[in-house]
């Protein structure tokens, strides 16, 4: 056209937008009414730091200074953590009702502020304005809604918890705002009383829901936000007077905080990293699934926790499929984040755009192709990156295994389903995936074998406040939103007052192995009996120990009752590679399978209940041992029982979408089982966790391990396949230490004193692997509503939310 003027259909086909910028002036003005200088909010009123250091926020996008925000020191937290439990009992004493109001008020005014705190959320962290209005904003109003529906029904939904106390949360600076959300909206409707720690990256929408919480009169410490860096996290993580800590950030901090918290009873939910596979089938709808993957790895400049960073395209499609790829990356604009018209936008610190073109050129130096469109035009100041696609990775790739956090892709290909699998399923981690077929069959054969706490079919990065999100594995344990994630801020109200376990020293007070002890097995008129000595139960067989010793077992009385294997390293190895081979036909066998085996167990038991009871008789008494083994068989038809019955949920977001929230086995679990209760305290232990389709390899009680010698004659004739329930007795706390360090098991359950649940939790962090412990507390065994139920499958399962297109 003349003059240079493009045409409707030229301008259509280029898709040149022109600038579209979000008038910042509001958040401006309230900067500029701060004097561009926050202190904490602590007690309901602002505070300045105990020892008057502030560091500046940036906007990523320019390089200007936002405000000047305060450095927190521990004697800051320490004043926050005190006015967090000076209201946690008044908070506790307004009931449900009165929180939900608060809670719904909060809700309100999210949206009554929305477009400042979305404007602000992308100056402070470099976000397009698209995903901070129409995204992030909204689901923060949602949590607060939904989460004031759970405080109006806690009572009745609930019964018999109680919230944790004083809540200590470190949330991260890729969602600053959303991630509060998370976080707070449950804590408070459980019935806590919180101190958060923004990212110091991106403080500000944090301290802008601070005012929020005045305005809602929210009574004064209830909420605390406190501001800092590392140290200032660190200091709230080991203060004493903290319940609970719920961390969201990298694995290599989530690590660090299992460790500090090892040694206090604080409760502990991570959110941490993940290196998330995004798997399209040759039968998918390509077009569509460009789309996701655009919404998958390049939202928020990738900088997202469950990003599809991993692209397995199967070989028949990928030329196809990446040529797509290519064009569609091609048409992605990047630019100032607060113009409507950008895809993507700022990287949210130096630091992490030197860390994405490390590893994007460590990726090529180890044979990935690089491509980025050409004639990309980036902006002269700020912090970006381009979208980039690193093709022919290997799946040991450095940029294959870890976290990247940036807008880079790297793609790999697969022929079959079950090369995709494998290929989703190498990595440490276990957070997301994303899974596209026109297949149901396909799609969701697929995402019941990948190992991550959230799936996708034919769609990514759903997010609701009514549907579980958290990872498996190096992804962290516990769940923010739905049903699970109020679990993690409540806690049983005869737990929570449970007295410390007294100890009990007949069990370890000799540590000498039997071959260095004189003793004779006791004799019956003048005449030695026949020798008792038990062996090793692993892989459905008697094994001896490799250690080749063996230690004796004593009654009540003092009397020799026999000799018991003296397991060690090489033993537990042997049991975990025993359980870790029968583990997927366990976990796949159906629960009717599984309840019937269960159900052939009781009944041997009770076939064999008087010879149990008269053995054991000899180290507890008459009277507990037959209470042992009458609750003994009553508890494994307990858990025969809730094999088929403790099912999952189907949620129902607002969207066009189902999340079905299954309740899958763990997987290899080790288990320290209680001394007080040899027999009880095994199956009250380890069949929870085998009800739910895990392996278990259990440690028995060094009271009397000879108990091993009747379990394993009732599980070789009940039908249970071998290497599901493996025993290694010995010195207990040895083979703990063992089992903690062990990285091909996922989960351990310890039931001794204080110093064993210590060891179990600083041990376990190598892989993070899930702890469920007393806490060095007393249990009565015999009492079902302490030492049966619901608590104790919650903590055998972890749960997966797929979520699947449903509806108009």
């Amino acid at each position: 056209m003349p003059g240079g003027i493009m045409s409707v259909t030229e301008k259509f086909v280029s898709m040149e937008w022109g600038a579209a910028p979000e008038d910042p002036r509001e958040v401006v003005a309230w900067l500029d009414g701060h004097a561009r200088k926050f202190g904490h909010f602590i007690g309901g009123e602002w505070r300045k730091p105990a020892d008057g250091k502030y560091f500046e926020s940036e906007d990523p996008s320019t390089g200007e200074v936002l405000a000047s925000v305060t450095q927190g020191t521990s004697a800051d937290v320490d004043a926050a953590v005190k006015a967090a439990r000076g209201a946690f009992s008044g908070w506790q004493k307004i009931g449900g009702h009165a929180r939900a109001r608060y809670l719904y008020a909060l809700a309100r005014l999210v949206q009554k502020h929305s477009r400042r705190l979305a404007v602000l959320e992308t100056m402070d962290n470099g976000k397009p304005i698209r995903e901070s209005r129409d995204l992030d904003i909204p689901l923060v109003a949602r949590h607060f809604y939904h989460h004031a529906g759970w405080a109006q029904i806690l009572e009745s939904e609930f019964p018999g918890f109680v919230a944790c106390g004083v809540v200590g949360q470190i949330i991260p600076w890729n969602f600053p705002l959303l991630m509060l959300a998370w976080k707070i909206a449950p804590a408070l409707a459980a019935g806590n009383t919180v101190v958060l720690k923004p990212a110091e990256f991106t403080p500000l929408t944090a301290l802008a829901f601070a005012e929020l919480c005045s305005e809602a009169e929210l009574p004064a410490g209830v909420v605390n936000i406190v501001t800092g860096d590392g140290e200032t996290g660190e200091a709230l993580v080991i203060h004493e007077d903290v319940d609970k800590i719920a961390f969201t950030g990298s694995t290599e901090v989530g690590r660090a905080i299992r460790k500090a918290t090892a040694t206090s009873h604080k409760r502990l939910s991570l959110e941490l990293g993940g290196k998330s596979p995004f798997v399209i089938f040759e039968d998918a709808d390509l077009d569509s699934a460009v789309e996701g993957l655009v919404d998958g790895i390049w939202l928020n400049q990738g900088q997202v926790c469950c990003a599809g960073s991993r692209l397995l395209v199967q070989e028949s499609v990928s030329e196809a499929l990446l040529d797509k790829v290519r064009r569609r990356m091609s048409t992605l604009r990047v630019g100032a984040p607060l113009d409507k018209a950008v895809d993507v936008g700022a990287i949210v610190a130096r630091v992490q755009l030197e860390r994405i073109d490390r590893l994007v050129k460590q990726g090529v130096a180890e044979g990935a192709t690089c491509w980025q469109p050409e004639g990309f035009l980036m902006p002269k100041r700020g912090l970006y990156f381009p979208p980039t696609l690193l093709s022919n990775v290997h799946s040991a790739s450095t940029v294959a295994q870890q976290e990247i956090f940036g807008p880079v892709l790297a793609a790999m290909t697969f022929r079959t389903p079950r090369e995709a699998v494998e290929l989703a399923n190498n990595t440490t981690y276990g957070l997301a995936a994303s899974v596209w077929s026109e297949s149901v069959n396909v799609a969701l054969q697929v995402a019941a074998q990948v190992k991550a706490g959230v799936v996708w079919v034919n769609s990514t990065n759903l997010f609701d406040a009514a549907c579980g999100f958290g990872g498996y594995r190096e992804s962290g344990y516990g769940r923010e939103g739905g049903r699970e994630g109020m679990l993690e801020y409540l806690e049983p109200a005869w737990f929570a007052k449970a007295p410390a376990l007294k100890a009990d020293k007949s069990a370890r007070g000799d540590e000498k192995s039997g071959a260095e002890k004189a003793g004779k097995a006791d004799g019956h008129n003048g005449t030695l009996s026949i020798d008792r000595t038990v062996k090793l139960y692993i892989g459905g067989k008697q094994a001896r120990p490799d250690s080749g010793y063996s230690f004796e077992v004593h009654g009540s009385d003092g009397k020799l009752l026999g000799e018991a294997p003296l397991g060690n390293r090489k033993d537990i190895r042997n049991a975990v590679e025993a359980a870790r081979n029968a583990a997927a036909g366990w976990a796949k066998s159906t629960a009717h399978n599984r309840a019937q085996i269960l159900y052939y167990i009781a009944e041997n038991f009770s076939q064999r209940s008087e010879e149990i009871a008269g053995r054991l008789a000899r180290v507890v008494g008459a009277k507990q041992a037959r209470r042992e083994v009458a609750a003994s068989i009553e508890r494994v038809f307990s858990y025969a029982a809730w094999t088929d019955k403790f099912d999952g949920l189907v949620h129902n977001p607002p969207m066009r979408n189902i999340s079905i929230a299954m309740n899958e086995a763990i997987g290899t679990a080790g288990v320290l089982c209680p001394e007080d209760a040899p027999l009880l305290g095994f199956v009250a232990t380890v069949m929870p966790l085998v009800a739910m389709g895990n392996v278990v390899v259990a440690i028995p009680s060094e009271r009397y391990p000879l108990i091993m010698g009747d379990l394993y004659q009732v599980f070789e004739t009940s039908d249970l396949p071998g290497g599901v329930i493996n025993m290694v007795s010995g010195r207990s706390t040895e083979l703990l230490r063992v089992l903690a360090e062990h990285a091909d098991v996922d989960a351990l359950w310890s039931f001794g004193d204080d110093a064993q649940s210590v060891m179990a939790k600083s041990l376990s962090a190598g892989n993070l692997k899930q702890v469920f412990t007393n806490e060095g507390r007393a249990i009565d065994w015999f009492d079902a509503a302490q030492g049966e139920g619901k608590w104790w499958l919650r903590h055998a399962v972890q749960v997966k939310n797929v979520w699947v297109p449903y509806g108009e």
